[in-house]
């Protein structure tokens, strides 16, 4: 399209017939070179041999390391996540942008409404991002410098760091292997008299063991906190992830199956919690002339009428959402069966559903985090994005200042070293998926390990 050349999109609301808009030319950027792709020298060294995070630096790179930043990839490229959008999201962020607000007005609200309403909770508080819902949440819970809080250091978007922004002192707990999530029986091991909440995940949408976790905070009389920015629509005990904490957290940013740019949104049933939450996600124009204005100091922590009205879209789409990738998993299972030594994935007990974030698979004890590594550089090299599926937070520069090492949770670091995660949205069909595992064969094998997996 050339500069200033007319396009038509649907009318705005209230209106009729369809709007003509002047849309600018960008200049696109410039394509990923595949054998390049988000791939930076190491030194060599593996979960089971030397470890790079040994030589890490006061910077928190290793050697010759460069500072990781996303790539804008390609048509060509099968990426990791592609969100699912429609006409309905286009129009409803056409009206967010007729009206007068931009911040925090009707889209905003009618977002937090339908996401409780949708969930069964009693409020819903949208926020910025996972990491800043859960700062949120510790500090309307009163948590912070001199409390402890138990997490486990596997995820993806590792909200834990929530922990430490608030003060507070992050005290990681093992992993259930299979499940990958926080396990209560270790966790009930770390609890002290600072303890104030538990902080567990659904990872990669699988849930965690609810009725234990919950029994555990019950009796200790700490606050369970629902981390549930990996997961939306699965189901523990018949009932949807995020309704089990006290308070819980989604996040909208890619890969989540409910994507509207960046934001997430933090629920809960205690009217006096989400109240505090309001206070402190962003400042009020209403609030100047309060007598307790500045009593706390509140961030600017709210997402916009834009994305909120993404959010409204898709989460109309929900079940439309999560079909599709149902569908997309169906492929996979059925391409992954021929490959040698492969499992389905592991549904733990008392589980009803899950629907994924990404497709990851775990590579076998043969493989170390070094050949998942080149693996990950020969994906690249035929234009899949693939990644690591987590970093264990305990093995990341900062926490190691804090005398967290390798070795002190050797099920996180196992998962740690040898996940991968592949591409996993709607717009995916048979023919890339049979592509992309038939790939996965090949780099396994190239990296002279063999295609084992688990």
């Amino acid at each position: 399209m050339s500069t200033a050349e007319t396009a038509w999109v649907p009318a705005f609301a209230g209106t009729t017939g369809e709007c003509a808009i002047s849309v600018p030319t960008v200049t696109p950027a410039p394509p990923v070179t595949p054998a390049k792709a988000g791939v930076h020298p190491v030194p060599a060294g593996g979960a089971e041999g030397s470890n790079p995070d040994d030589a890490i630096g006061p910077d928190g790179l290793v050697a010759d390391e460069q500072p990781e930043h996303d790539a804008l990839l390609s048509e060509d490229w099968i990426a990791l996540s592609d969100p699912d959008l429609s006409g309905l999201e286009v129009q409803l962020v056409q009206t967010a942008m007729s009206g007068s607000r931009l911040t925090y007005g009707p889209m905003v609200a009618r977002f937090e409404a339908s996401f409780a309403r949708w969930l069964g909770r009693e409020h819903a508080v949208s926020v910025a991002s996972g990491t800043l819902g859960t700062w949120l949440a510790l500090r309307a819970l009163g948590i912070g410098p001199g409390d402890e809080v138990i997490a486990s250091p596997h995820g993806w978007h590792q909200v834990a760091q929530a922990v430490t922004l608030a003060g507070a002192t992050l005290v990681f707990s093992d992993i259930n292997y299979w499940t990958g999530c926080l396990d209560p029986v270790r966790a009930a091991a770390k609890v002290t008299p600072a303890t104030k909440a538990i902080l567990a995940g659904n990872v990669n949408g699988h849930p965690a063991a609810w009725a234990p976790l919950r029994a555990l905070a019950d009796e200790r009389g700490i606050a369970l906190i629902e981390d549930s920015t990996e997961a939306i629509g699965s189901r523990y005990q018949d009932k949807m992830v995020g309704t089990f904490g006290d308070v819980s957290i989604f996040d909208f940013s890619q890969p989540s199956a409910l994507a509207c740019g960046d934001g997430a949104m933090v629920v809960t049933d205690d009217e006096k919690l989400a109240i505090e939450l309001r206070y402190l996600r962003q400042r009020s124009v209403k609030d100047r002339n309060a007598i307790a204005v500045g009593a706390r100091v509140p961030l600017q922590a709210g997402i916009s009428e834009l994305s909120a009205a993404m959010g409204v879209g898709q989460l109309a789409r929900i079940d439309e959402l999560l079909t599709r990738r149902k569908e997309i998993e169906a492929i996979y299972l059925a391409e992954m069966s021929s490959f040698e030594g492969i499992k389905p994935p592991y549904i733990g007990q008392d589980v009803d559903e899950v629907h994924f974030m990404v497709w990851m698979v775990h590579l076998g004890t043969r493989f170390t985090a070094s050949a998942r590594k080149q693996i990950v550089e020969d994906m690249a090299a035929n234009f899949i994005e693939t990644a690591p599926y987590c970093k264990p937070l305990h093995q990341q520069f900062h926490y190691q200042q804090l005398g967290w090492k390798r070795g002190q949770l050797p099920l996180a670091e196992r998962i740690g070293d040898r996940a991968l995660a592949l591409p996993f949205h709607a717009a995916l069909d048979e023919d890339e998926i049979r592509f992309l595992v038939g790939t996965l064969k090949d780099a396994a094998t190239n990296v002279g390990a063999g295609a084992a997996i688990y």
